[in-house]
């Protein structure tokens, strides 16, 4: 078959793509530790989250907290979308609320400290 004589895009910049799928599997890791080292999970969802608010919430939770943004597929896959493959009793329960732009907050703080 002969070569194609089309023009196509060189591309002309220095950086590296990311590896999509060794980066997906690092954060379903990461979720699944967070599983086992904090108590609680709650499901949150957001409308035009800047950034700085997003910062600030982080710091305030550094030391109890990890807030996860990701994708919800990747993030549904790390608690399980069934009850055969979710991560601990009762998470893939979590999954459907996984919808839209949301995240993941896990937490050893009470309930009451985390609504407020």
């Amino acid at each position: 078959m002969p070569k194609s004589k089309r023009n196509r895009p060189v591309t002309l910049s220095k950086t590296k793509k990311k590896p999509g799928l060794e980066r997906k599997g690092k954060v379903v890791a990461e979720i699944k530790d967070a599983v086992d080292k904090y108590s609680s999970a709650y499901v949150f969802t957001y409308d035009n989250m800047r950034n700085q608010k997003l910062k600030d919430l982080r710091e305030q939770l550094k030391s109890s907290s990890r807030i996860f943004l990701a994708g919800k597929k990747v993030m549904q896959i790390a608690l399980g979308r069934s009850p055969a493959d979710e991560a601990k009793t009762g998470l893939h329960k979590l999954s459907k609320f996984l919808q839209g732009n949301s995240g993941l907050l896990f937490t050893n703080l009470p309930r009451d400290d985390v609504e407020r």
